[in-house]
């Protein structure tokens, strides 16, 4: 399903193949030879998303664009199933492997690998050719990886990387009642969404 959101439309390659229940939403562009398997959601909420040739989106995949943090994704990458990109930058040849989560202003270089269920963490650079073992964590830039166990190690990192500032806008110390009112508002634009003819 196209959708025209914020005035923007999706521009599709002639090559590209999108399955019929892939949603792709707003200022998003997909290259040639791209293919977007189902249940995949690309959506350019406020930013843009751009998707360099010959990628593969598979199945429940999301990858979101937003002000300040566009998605831009590089020649021949791999985007496994029910992963998450969202603000990311992700360079030719990456792999970001089924249940990768990569998180808003983070930068992953060419041929990385972010293994099943890893993590990179906000604001976080992985460098060409690194890889994030299966379910452990990216935090810092450059970034560091740390098993999941190590929670205090990360989280000595990632408390210098503005999380609620990159993610959400708001400034230490925001409650979550607020956070969830100014995304509630945000989201609402969706409401004025446009199912465009394919």
């Amino acid at each position: 399903m196209l959708i025209e959101h914020r005035g923007f439309q999706p521009t599709i390659a002639v090559s590209a193949v999108v399955a019929s229940t892939a949603v792709i939403s707003g200022n998003v562009t997909i290259g040639a030879g791209v293919q977007v398997l189902h249940g995949a959601v690309i959506s350019a909420e406020d930013g843009s998303v751009s998707i360099g040739a010959n990628c593969v989106i598979m199945e429940n995949a999301l990858v979101r664009g937003r002000a300040s943090h566009d998605v831009r994704i590089g020649d021949s990458v791999m985007v496994g199933p029910h992963a998450h990109i969202n603000g990311a930058v992700i360079g030719d040849e990456a792999f970001i492997a089924t249940g990768a989560s990569v998180f808003p202003g983070a930068t992953i270089a060419d041929r990385a690998e972010v293994r099943i269920n890893a993590v990179v963490q906000v604001n976080t650079a992985v460098a060409a050719d690194v890889v994030v073992p299966i379910g452990w964590v990216a935090v810092g830039d450059p970034a560091q990886l740390f098993s999941p166990d190590r929670h205090d190690e990360i989280w000595a990192v990632q408390k210098t990387l503005d999380f609620v500032g990159t993610v959400y806008g708001a400034g230490p110390g925001t409650s979550m009642g607020e956070l969830m009112r100014a995304q509630n508002d945000f989201y609402s634009a969706h409401r004025d969404d446009r199912v465009l003819d394919q």
